[in-house]
């Protein structure tokens, strides 16, 4: 992909389209970069982008802007169905996102994880396993790290292990994974995609490239992904908690075990009992950790003793501290309806649950029964708090809190040693939050404020 003198436009500011506005740059681009935040608002960015030569348009779109480009590439923020995007492509001009630049230039084989719950810890786990199995692995993608800021440091002997979203694969044109995966599908992300059928089939463009000679992990127990196979050119290989698969990797007598096809003998991995990692979801994840790190050639060995040394990744039911006796549990990337359920499924009962944040036109009832039977009271935050309280009336005790703090203090008020406060929001943090990360360290800054915190020291305990 020629870029020298090219002019291409990055619109949206976010960590990909910064690094992409960066590296374009270097490659020889005219680069400049389109956000509809204020200078003001940029202040953070501004610096780096106006010292690599970069020319910023900041405070809104201007349609010249986008009709004066060789390329356009999108960050994954910014839906493809703005106006002057749509208005980019009806004049022949290419627009692809970050996800798709980058693995044009990235030396070496992909994994790529997509999933609507389980993505970045399936992806620091497959990175960790991949690591300690001797292959040069570079970690990127939606867990943190921009793709394009993998580029410089990637080789052709290596793996770059990606964790991507909808809104990434909603913009690549060849992007082919080597091994890709797909954990789940269940409703999310509908306020940007307008229904679950376009949703599901941004999901499945992570496997459109996919030939013959590659590998595509799903999930058998999950409608959505059981669908995908019918779709995909690629060699499927399955996960399942509940049977056996022809090939693939599933739970047998307590234990993880690998076949490669119908024909094979069964390779026992690990028992289940050595999965730090909490909840039945969190088996699932370990499964297509397993199944892509066996087709990566690594053996089974070297996964058990990196599955077994591997802890919660931060924001994902990450145990915070022990106060009076009661737990509190940071699951703040709990985002949409099922991430919630299965983080108050990984708890037998005495729940106190915060939900709350910006709605993605989600569907509440779904948590009715078991808040019935697990959830001793929910504190609602954020903007969606009155239709989560309409729509899960009757089903426990509901304490409107507003804010974060003030859901912490209340639930800290009624909770009994042997009893858990549960961060699971079922919602985006963006009404009162730079983003989830940003809402998981206040909480724990709150948890950990709170007098009389006694930090957990065993984390197997």
């Amino acid at each position: 992909m020629e870029l020298k003198n090219k002019r291409i436009l990055v619109v949206g500011l976010g960590k990909s389209g910064v690094a992409s506005a960066i590296f374009l740059r270097k490659q020889g681009a005219q680069v400049t970069v389109s956000d509809l935040r204020s200078a003001e608002a940029l202040a953070a960015e501004l610096p780096a982008l106006l010292d690599a030569g970069v020319m910023v348009e900041a405070g809104g779109h201007g349609l010249l802007t986008f009709r004066r480009q060789d390329l356009i590439v999108v960050s994954p923020g910014v839906p493809l169905d703005t106006p002057e995007l749509q208005q980019a492509r009806n004049l022949g001009t290419i627009v692809i996102g970050e996800l798709e630049l980058a693995s044009r230039f990235l030396r070496g084989k992909i994994l790529a994880i997509t999933g609507s719950n389980g993505k970045t810890t399936t992806t620091a786990l497959c990175g960790e396993i991949f690591r300690a199995g001797g292959q040069p692995t570079q970690v990127g993608g939606n867990i943190g790290v921009p793709v394009i800021a993998l580029v410089p440091e990637s080789t052709d002997n290596g793996w770059n292990v990606l964790e991507v979203s909808s809104f990434q694969l909603e913009a690549i044109v060849d992007f082919r994974p080597k091994i890709a995966v797909i954990l789940n599908i269940t409703p999310d992300h509908l306020d940007r995609h307008g229904n679950l059928e376009n949703y599901i089939a941004a999901k499945k463009r992570i496997f459109v490239n996919q030939t013959g000679e590659d590998f595509l992990v799903l999930n058998a127990e999950n409608p959505e992904t059981q669908h995908a196979a019918a779709d995909t050119n690629a060699q499927v290989f399955w996960t399942s908690m509940r049977r056996p698969v022809r090939q693939g990797t599933f739970v047998y007598q307590n234990s993880i075990v690998w076949r490669a096809n119908e024909q094979a003998v069964l390779e026992p991995i690990m028992p289940l009992n050595e999965i730090a990692l909490k909840g039945n979801h969190n088996v699932e994840n370990v499964l297509a950790a397993v199944c892509a790190a066996k087709l990566a050639g690594i053996s089974a060995e070297v996964i058990r003793n990196a599955v077994a040394a591997f802890r919660a990744v931060e924001h994902r039911l990450e145990f915070v501290a022990r106060i009076h006796g009661v737990d509190f549990y940071n699951d703040s990337k709990a985002t949409n309806v099922d991430a919630t359920i299965k983080a108050v499924s990984a708890f037998p009962g005495g729940i106190h649950l915060i939900l709350g944040g910006k709605d993605k036109d989600s569907d509440y009832t779904l948590l009715k029964p078991l808040l019935q039977e697990r959830v001793r009271a929910v504190y609602t935050i954020g903007a969606a708090a009155e239709k989560i309280e309409q729509q899960i009336a009757g089903a426990t005790q509901i304490v409107s809190s507003k804010t974060l703090d003030r859901a912490v203090e209340a639930a800290t008020a009624q909770a009994r040693a042997g009893e858990v406060v549960l961060l699971a929001p079922a919602c985006s943090s963006f009404d009162q939050f730079e983003n989830y990360e940003h809402r998981g360290r206040c909480f724990k800054q709150i948890v950990l404020a709170r007098q009389g915190v006694e930090e957990w020291q065993n984390a197997s305990a």
